[in-house]
Order: C-alpha cells, then structure tokens, then sequence
C-alpha cells in the first residue's frame, strides 16, 4: 500500500529532526575541539584569547575553514538542548574522550547509515535494504600478533590468505611468498596514468606472474583504470586480456576503480553512472573472454561513487583497514592493511583474506 501524503510529510518531518541533530552534533564536536585549543593555548602562552570568532577543521587539510561565531555557538546549543539531544551529545564526548575518532563516534552513534568523511564534511549514507547483505560476523574474526586477519567458523579457519602487489614490492621471492601461506595474489597487469592518460606497463607484472604460477600461488589480476570513455575502457581490458594470455590466472581480472587523491586526476570527474557503466562494460567483457571478473572499490566509492544496484551481480573486492564488518553489502575478498609483511617481500604490502576459493 503506498503511503499516504501525510504519511510522506512525517517521514520528511523525522529526516528534518534526525539531519538537524546531526548538525548540532557536528557543530558540538567543533566546539570541543575549539575549546581543546583555546584550553591548550592558555597553559602555553598564559594567555586569554581575545579572538570573538572561532575557526575550525574538523576533517583533513584541503577542508576550506569554517567559522562560527559566539553568538552561533550559543544558538546551537540552545536548539540541542531543545531538541532533546543532549544525552546524545553527552554520549558523543564520552566516546571522543574515550579515544574514538569523530568518525568512529559517529558510525556507533548513526547505526542505519553509513558515515563517511568525504570531500570536507561528513557524510550519512542511509544503509538500503534493497541490496544484497554478507553474513560475515565480527565475533568471526580472528586478529594475529602479527596483524594478519583470519575467519574463523566453528574454530576452523575457513578464510584464505592473499596479498596484492605491484611494481612497488620490487623483486619477489615467490617460493617463500608460497612458503609463508599465501593462497593467492592479485598481480597488477598495469594503469593508465591519472594525469596523461596513457598505459604504461607494470613492470614486474611477467616476474610476478610467471613466480607465482611457478611456486603454486594462485593468480588474479588487476588493472588500475583512469578511463574516460568507453573506447579506452574497451582499450585497457583488450590490453589486459593480451598481457595475461601466455599465462595461467585461475582468479579474477579486476577493474580497479578509484577515487585519486590529486583533484586533477581524469577519472575523478565522471558521474556515478558513467563509473558504474564502465564497471559494467569491463567485467562483462572479461566474462565474455572466458574469465571471472571482479571490481575494487573502498567505503567511499562503493557508498557515494557508483551504483551498487547496477552492480549486483558481479562479485566484489573491498578494501576497508579497520577490524570490523562496518560495510553492510556483499563482498568475497576483503583486502584489510597496507602495511602487510610477508617473506619473500622487502617492505610492506596489501594483505588480504577471501571468504570463499577464487579459483575452481
């Protein structure tokens, strides 16, 4: 039965209530820090700040500044007071004096929405039932001394050991890599360069794929996309189904897609749809080939930068680096730290866990 228009006027009346407390709560956050500094500033330099304004960044350095007056300071906290969220408020300092992140305070405080601190601000991202959820339980999870993750389901590891490298992890030695219980690697075929647009060759990518295959780790592979159209779409997956013929790959070819922190990189630019389009295009191209396909994504692409609806049916490699199930959707490989180590590799790589074979 569809609702009612007075029904519909509730329902806007409620997300009104609820996106205003979130502004008062940011707002307060703000002012607990503003205070931090002023309370800091005074035991060092024994001095009263004389400043009527107050000036904050409460997400990261590119944020432009935010200034609040005393006057909307002190109407904030009367409309908190109002509203009934000063318990909320109470609860929110408890957990940032407890040494939680404002992010984190959030994401415990907005459980049906998922919280992402995204092009200076925050940002509440209401969960969608229409998707497809995992099953995966964080009492499951098993964290090592040595910070590798593991599943764990009636107190037998059902989790499989991966890393992910490229250029960047220099020469391999893919015997010990094997030897220290890697299962599987996704090795990176290549990327197109973010600024000029051309494809360029990783150049341990036939080392790589050739020692892995030799030493019996399973291979995936991937390619980091900057494609803007779909013809160089169609340019980088032929380009990639040429580099890894000659070779065995029992795991999926990935479409990485992600978001550049230079603001002027060329794939930064297109809609959600013109990402999730191509997502479509080179997973479905690859299929055709013969191979499984799968695509990359983070929280803040996944949530704010592609179509999940669109994207269904193709399987899905996540990379989240906090120790819990905080992201709702389905996924089969979670790729957890960057600061791995494993033996056979000088300095640090991604490690990663899949929750089911990638191979047959």
């Amino acid at each position: 039965m569809k609702p009612s228009f007075g029904d519909k006027i509730v329902e806007q009346e409620k997300r009104e209530r609820a996106k205003r407390k979130r502004m008062i709560i940011l707002c307060i956050f703000m002012l607990i820090i503003v205070i931090g500094l002023a309370v800091a500033a005074f035991l060092w330099e024994n001095a009263r700040p004389a400043e009527t304004e107050v000036i904050v960044d409460v997400i990261n350095e590119e944020q432009p500044e935010k200034i609040y007056t005393q006057e909307e300071v002190e109407r904030l906290l009367l409309s908190a007071k109002v509203d009934g969220s000063e318990e909320v408020l109470l609860e929110m300092r408890r957990m940032l004096d407890e040494g939680l992140s404002a992010v984190e305070a959030f994401r415990k405080l907005y459980t049906e929405e998922l919280v992402i601190a995204s092009n200076g601000k925050y940002n509440f991202i209401p969960i969608r039932d229409d998707l497809k959820k995992h099953d995966y339980l964080n009492e499951n999870l098993n964290v090592l001394e040595s910070g590798e993750y593991q599943y764990v389901e009636n107190g037998q590891v059902t989790s499989y050991k991966g890393i992910d490298v490229s250029r960047f992890q220099g020469k391999i030695d893919w015997e010990q890599v094997a030897a220290d219980g890697v299962e599987f690697a996704f090795i990176r075929v290549g990327n197109r360069g973010y600024g000029s647009g051309k494809v360029v060759d990783d150049e341990q990518f036939e080392a790589n794929i050739k020692g892995a295959n030799a030493a019996g780790v399973k291979v995936g592979v991937y390619f980091f996309s900057q494609a803007i159209t779909e013809e160089e779409l169609l340019e980088e997956v032929n380009y990639v189904l040429e580099k890894i013929a000659p070779y065995q790959v029992d795991c999926p070819v990935v479409y990485d897609v992600e978001k550049v922190a230079d603001k002027s990189a060329r794939m930064n630019a297109l809609t959600s749809e013109e990402r999730t389009r191509f997502t479509k295009l080179f997973c479905d191209t690859i299929e055709a080939a013969g191979y499984q396909s799968m695509f990359y994504c983070n929280l803040e692409m996944a949530a704010m930068m592609l179509n999940l609806e669109e994207l269904e049916e193709y399987d899905r490699w996540f990379a989240y680096y906090n120790p819990d199930f905080y992201f709702p959707y389905e996924f089969k490989v979670w790729q957890y730290s960057e600061k791995g180590t494993v033996a056979g590799i000088k300095g640090a790589v991604d490690l990663n866990i899949s929750f089911e074979p990638l191979w047959d």
